[in-house]
């Protein structure tokens, strides 16, 4: 039942457009990925669908903080993060899992939904291949698109056990994926920072955005000949520690409730699917590398993770080379788009190229003229400044400087100085959680939110940026 071609979306990076001005806690996401670092031109993009953009993505005029209160000095940073609008239903599920009482989401859902479909995509592609060895890596694709809708697990099972094709749309929303195991279409919540600098579901809205044609791809073969042993056991390296640690409470809710559904519903390949957490850690240490042997050593048959696209290139090519499914719900670089990993890497979270276009069309649509990017130094940073950078040009708005800086540094004031003397209308972040220092410095030097129109990404915004930076972190 493999699928061999790919439904095309879209034309040129579709005109973005605003599904719903809607509000929802689970903008209370701050998705950080990770990832982007050369390659794939930037989509072009077109103008919005709608003409008129909903009154809250307009640019707030700038108010000085006075007498030094920074109480709400976030308050009016606009950013993006891949985002649907969850259900009350699934956030409620996602609280009651052993994971979220272990560890409070505290209404943050970051990449709960894309961990929790990354798994049942996987079972249900072994349910159609009748093996968790290797093979079933061919039938994930197929299983996102072509066929009957079907949005649970056992919805799903049903449909693939009567030999229906199917097209599985779950929390994370319709995700139809490219040949190459990552979505063509996206849809991203704009987020804003309101009072005690936390995000304002009230001004949360939704943009969806597709690839463009030329970015189509045909299904890459599987080159690997792992056998299964009939039990589908998953592992994960997902950031337990590190810098993106306050993803791991939302997503391991996610795989856990994912687990929990497919088992109620009989499991895969009528047994019960077996899971076994793992850390990932940050660049910074080897916990992945280690954490990836353990679970090859215990015989997964697919590994959910990383988080960190950085991270993800560090290990998988021995995750690969073991014949072994990796599929990360968070991962955005454009290192990851033509990788060489014998068609047994896949990811939902899509690729930066579709968000730096979405951020660019944001900031332009914002009435701003001029702008500044300030971009951590990795593959994620990297990356998606050049893909906005390019997409700002494109929009008629004047990159003033790109600046690459090394967020391990103990001082960002050159950085903020530079950006200071430069005077664009705009500042864009590219950041994970070094940001609240490099925003604080910002924010002292009188170029922060309420100077300027300040704009995230997927890196940074959320309410640990607020927390973070309320406490001096």
């Amino acid at each position: 039942m493999q699928k061999s071609h790919v439904r095309r979306a879209g034309a040129l990076l579709v005109g973005l457009a605003l599904v719903a001005t809607a509000c929802g806690s689970d903008s209370t996401s701050t998705p950080a990925t990770d990832a982007p670092a050369t390659t794939a031109a930037p989509a072009t993009t077109a103008a919005p669908a709608t003409t008129a953009a909903p009154a809250t993505t307009e640019a707030m005029a700038p108010t000085t903080v006075a007498g030094g209160d920074t109480t709400d000095a976030l308050a009016g940073m606009k950013g993006t993060t891949p985002l649907v609008e969850l259900s009350q239903d699934f956030k409620d599920r996602l609280e009651a899992t052993d994971a979220a009482k272990a560890t409070p989401l505290e209404n943050t859902y970051n990449y709960a939904a894309e961990t929790y479909d990354a798994i049942v995509i996987i079972a249900l592609a072994t349910e159609i291949a009748g093996t968790d060895g290797s093979d079933y890596a061919a039938e994930i694709v197929g299983v996102t698109k072509d066929g009957t809708k079907c949005t649970d697990y056992a919805g799903c099972l049903a449909l693939v056990k009567a030999g229906t094709d199917i097209d599985y749309d779950g929390y994370s929303g319709p995700i139809t994926m490219n040949g190459n195991g990552e979505p063509l279409e996206a849809s991203y919540g704009i987020l804003q920072f309101g009072a005690g600098n936390q995000i304002d579901d009230s001004l949360t809205t939704y943009i969806t955005a597709s690839a463009p044609e030329s970015a189509v791809k045909p299904l890459a073969a599987t080159e690997a000949t792992r056998k299964g042993d009939g039990v589908l056991k998953i592992g994960s390296i997902l950031p337990q520690t590190g810098s993106l640690a306050f993803l791991a409470p939302p997503e391991f809710a996610g795989a856990e409730l994912a687990v929990t559904d497919i088992n109620a519903a009989g499991g895969a390949l009528g047994k019960p699917v077996e899971f076994v957490p793992g850390d990932s850690g940050d660049t910074s240490t080897d916990i992945a590398s280690q954490e990836v042997d353990r679970l090859l050593g215990l015989n997964v048959d697919a590994i959910i993770g990383a988080a960190s696209s950085s991270v993800s290139l560090t290990v998988i090519d021995k995750i690969t080379a073991a014949g072994v499914v990796q599929f990360s719900p968070a991962n955005t670089s454009l290192k990851l788009v033509d990788y060489p990993d014998k068609g047994l890497y896949f990811r939902n979270a899509p690729p930066d190229d579709l968000q730096g276009n979405v951020i660019a069309q944001l900031v332009a649509d914002d009435g701003n003229s001029s702008a500044y990017i300030l971009a951590l130094d990795d593959a994620y940073g990297t990356s998606l400044a050049a893909v906005i950078g390019d997409a700002l040009t494109a929009a008629g708005v004047k990159v003033l400087g790109s600046k690459i800086y090394d967020p391990k540094a103990t001082s960002f004031d050159g950085e903020v100085d530079e950006i200071a003397s430069l005077d664009p209308d705009a500042i864009v972040l590219i950041t994970f959680d070094e940001g609240s220092r490099i925003l604080k410095t910002m924010v002292e030097k009188g170029i922060g939110p309420q100077n300027k129109a300040v704009y995230g990404c997927d890196g940074n915004m959320g309410n640990a940026l607020g927390t973070a930076f309320n406490a001096g972190t």
